[in-house]
């Protein structure tokens, strides 16, 4: 009875949002609470591009692509905007490994605290001895600019309060190929969703979750980005990133988190050129291939018989193998972004579903999805694994079969199959699982 009503209430999560609940109009088009309109079109399905050589996927010109690797790897200065509060100096201070736009090893820090009804709500935060209180978010920033010379009685610094019972670590993601991602169908994403429960009679109901698109007038898309699934687009992510992460704000979120010895006028990130630097974040996210699996490895006889064993113990059920974008033409992120032929009808191989689940390796924040998301992640992408070396949301694991072990819940069954197998077995998936 009880596994019957978890089917009914995914189904009905699924209804309520494939249904369209509501209806807007963008220069003509209407869209759904989804956010996209899906081109009717026959081009041929092509693999997408892959490759560390730090070249363009074809949506934009060698020399334009690295004039935005060089804003992307640029370092922030306090004339620049940088801070008041912030972690970061460039975005490639948090995403280089093996090149710029991948993994790293630095993480973010994310604290709350639950109610007596185990709510979860975001921490009060006082800083420079009280004066100033920071509030309505998770995240913990670990640098300040000041005091300094201009103002050195001020201390900016932001530290955990007392009574913050949720604390956890954020391992910063991979950005290559997230173009591809973006360029998703939001419907691809309800039906994966949709399909999962219903072949797993209710055991694995990933939750897609309506976020704002900023640059859409906070219109609603699925999302797809963050550990939570918090963005639907590469130019809201980019946003939230420069505020977030260094402290710059933009036209997009144009107010600081704290103005305290903060001297440059907002909008921080002003156009050059006739472009942002949350412009040229976004398109050079958008520019880059997807990561490319290790071909000496995967072309072994253990990777490939690893790759078939993955896929019949259920861990594909989640980590799906395989997607294509949406056709060239299709309008996504509300009206706001129309998917170029460089990204359309593509095929990717990212190994996620990009749903958030309950594996038990939750960090208990919530964000946009609502309170039965804390414990729940978005599956992250396998593509580019064998590229890190701290696994799982905050880097706990330090091996692929002690990160396999760490899941339970939505994916129990999937590990007592893996538990099941033989020695030679379990290597043999471990080895597939270090050609992607």
């Amino acid at each position: 009875m009880r596994k019957t009503g978890t089917v009914f209430s995914c189904l009905l999560l699924l209804v309520a949002l494939a249904t369209a609940v509501s209806w807007h109009q963008v220069e003509g088009q209407s869209f759904d609470s989804r956010g996209d309109v899906v081109a009717q079109t026959s081009s041929a399905q092509t693999e997408a591009p892959t490759g560390f050589d730090d070249q363009p996927n074809g949506l934009v010109e060698p020399s334009l692509h690295e004039e935005d690797r060089a804003d992307f790897d640029e370092v922030e200065l306090i004339p620049d905007g940088l801070g008041p509060i912030y972690n970061a100096q460039s975005c490639r201070e948090c995403h280089q490994n093996p090149t710029s736009g991948a993994i790293s090893q630095v993480t973010e820090l994310r604290v709350g605290h639950t109610d007596r009804f185990g709510r979860f709500l975001n921490p009060s935060i006082p800083i420079d001895h009280g004066n100033v209180v920071i509030t309505g978010r998770s995240l913990v920033n670990d640098r300040a600019i000041c005091p300094n010379p201009e103002f050195p009685e001020v201390q900016a610094q932001q530290r955990v309060p007392p009574g913050a019972n949720v604390r956890t670590f954020r391992t910063s993601l991979n950005t290559l190929g997230d173009g591809f991602v973006e360029a998703i169908s939001s419907s691809t994403i309800l039906r994966l969703a949709a399909e999962q429960c219903r072949r797993t009679n209710g055991v694995i109901c990933g939750q897609p979750v309506l976020v704002p698109v900023l640059e859409a007038g906070g219109r609603l898309r699925i999302g797809r980005f963050g550990w939570k699934a918090q963005h639907a687009s590469l130019l809201s992510f980019s946003a939230d990133a420069y505020l977030n992460e260094m402290g710059i704000t933009s036209e997009l979120l144009p107010e600081e988190v704290t103005t305290l010895c903060d001297t440059v006028a907002d909008p921080e990130d002003q156009p050059e050129d006739g472009i942002r630097g949350i412009d040229r974040f976004a398109r050079f996210m958008r520019a880059s291939k997807a990561p490319p699996r290790d071909d000496i490895l995967a072309r072994s006889l253990d990777a490939q018989i690893g790759s078939d064993l993955f896929d019949r113990i259920g861990c594909d059920t989640c980590h799906v193998p395989t997607l294509v974008t949406a056709p060239a033409g299709s309008i996504i992120n509300a009206g706001a972004f129309t998917v170029p032929p460089a990204l359309g009808d593509k095929v990717i191989h990212p190994y996620s579903d990009f749903l958030l689940h309950n594996v038990d390796t939750g960090d208990g924040i919530v964000q946009n999805g609502g309170q039965n998301t804390a414990n729940k992640l978005r599956t992250p992408p396998l593509w580019g694994v064998r590229t890190r070396t701290r696994l799982l949301h905050d880097g706990s694991a330090l091996t692929l079969n002690e990160a396999v072990l760490r899941h339970g819940s939505e994916a129990r069954l999937a590990i007592r199959n893996y538990r099941a197998l033989t020695d030679r077995e379990r290597q043999q998936i471990l080895t597939f699982l270090r050609s992607l």
